[in-house]
């Protein structure tokens, strides 16, 4: 946070309905106002504290029935705000308990704005894991205190689910979608994990059944291609896209071709898919959200494009070793993928150190391993004339699993071949 920021004041003598710029009604906005009931807000008044026994009208009765307790004794509720958007993210599931005001404050768009406007609202990352008896199970590490924090359990219908997507929308939203469940087969469901409420919510299904489809997220909406579908003899080529504003889907341009995408990336507003259409032969295909159109990639980049990748800072990284220790960068000029990030210290080759995900994290970019183990890799300083390679752009920030001497290094390597149990299905990283 920089110096000189003051604290965000409420106006305790004006109407709240107008705190959220997101909501474009009164109505909607007042629903995020700690213990609103009306439409406009006012802050309630006693002219005296020690009220007349005499008979009072029944508008007074009303006014004192209406006079809400303060957010913190003693404060008024601006600076009782400006306080609790300082805590800790950490400390927000318990400040949820407190009562019911705070609660309402905490699920808020009005509350988190304010965090971020300060720069001070948190990244968290979300690892979505299935265990060695196929349920998934799901958890979210704290980088700041480094600490993993529990989180309600994962809905029914994907608990046992395969080839479902992931993808975060408005920052602090997380939804889960298609897929195939074990008894109801190919799904539309989609549904929606809250970083600001810690709770799941419903969204609208999609508008065709898939399982092992693309997906991605181009200005704040979801764009979903491709897959598979229970009764369908070819791979799907039909794409959609939801936007969460309008709350519904609606189809875009289809595919050249049916495909089941294996790797993904958005890169300089353009969705790269690459997959194996219905004759397993390998496919790639750019698609361009403002002509709404699909075009074949034939280029350098697709030949050394490998899973997981990321596009950051506008350049865009692939994995080049299965332990993520090193990393490559696509060089646009020369379409090819000629530079490279080496931390010195590889782990290993085996299974429970391979690396399942590269994500954004604060501005720097972020490898999961399947043990649990999170590195963090300083992006910034690098360039198109040349990267700057050693430790000082790597930090371990999640040890879990992470191997220390020879032997451990040997067990894991066998672990990976005949008794890995659980591995990484997706990664994200939500803000609040």
């Amino acid at each position: 946070m920089e110096r000189g920021i003051q604290p965000p004041l409420v106006d305790t003598s004006g109407c709240f309905c107008k705190v959220d710029a997101g909501q474009k009604t009164v109505g909607g906005a007042k629903k995020f106002v700690p213990g609103a009931k009306n439409i406009c807000i006012q802050p309630d008044t006693r002219p005296s504290i020690h009220p007349s026994r005499n008979k009072t009208s029944r508008g007074e009765r009303t006014q004192r029935t209406r006079t809400q307790y303060p957010l913190l004794p003693g404060l008024p509720d601006d600076l009782a705000i400006a306080c609790l958007i300082r805590v800790p993210r950490l400390e927000h599931r318990k400040l949820r308990l407190v009562c019911k005001r705070w609660y309402r404050l905490l699920a808020g768009n009005f509350f988190y704005s304010l965090r971020k406007k300060l720069g001070i609202s948190e990244e968290w990352i979300y690892v979505i894991k299935r265990e060695g008896d196929g349920r998934i199970s799901w958890h979210a590490f704290d980088p700041i205190y480094q600490l993993w924090q529990p989180l309600p359990p994962v809905p029914g219908e994907y608990t046992q689910a395969i080839g479902f997507s992931c993808a975060v929308l408005s920052g602090c939203h997380l939804y889960l979608f298609g897929g195939k469940d074990p008894l109801k087969g190919s799904m539309r469901r989609v549904i929606f994990y809250s970083a600001r409420t810690n709770k799941w919510h419903r969204a609208p299904d999609m508008l065709r059944r898939r399982q092992f489809f693309g997906s991605c997220v181009i200005n704040n909406c979801l764009y979903v291609a491709g897959g598979e579908s229970e009764g369908a003899r070819h791979s799907l080529k039909s794409a959609e896209v939801y936007d969460p504003n309008k709350n519904r889907w609606w189809s875009v341009a289809d595919m050249g071709t049916g495909m089941v995408p294996f790797i993904g990336v958005v890169y300089k507003g353009k969705w790269f898919l690459k997959g194996l259409g219905s004759r397993r032969e390998v496919l790639s295909e750019v698609y361009v959200p403002e002509t709404d159109a699909w075009y074949p990639v034939l280029d350098g980049m697709v030949g050394g494009w490998r899973n997981p990748c990321l596009s950051l800072n506008e350049q865009l990284f692939a994995l080049d070793c299965k332990d993520g220790c090193r990393l490559r960068v696509y060089d646009e000029s020369t379409s090819s993928w000629s530079r490279h990030i080496d931390s010195g210290l590889h782990l290993g080759n085996s299974k429970a150190l391979e690396a399942a995900a590269l994500v954004p994290l604060n501005g720097k970019l972020c490898i999961v391993r399947n043990n649990m183990s999170i590195s963090v890799v300083d992006v910034s300083s690098t360039s198109n004339t040349g990267l700057k390679t050693g430790d000082q752009l790597w930090e371990t920030i999640a040890w879990k699993g992470q191997f220390k001497t020879f032997v451990t290094n040997l067990w894991s390597s066998l672990a990976g071949r005949n008794r890995f149990k659980s591995h990484i299905v997706h990664c994200q990283v939500l803000q609040a």
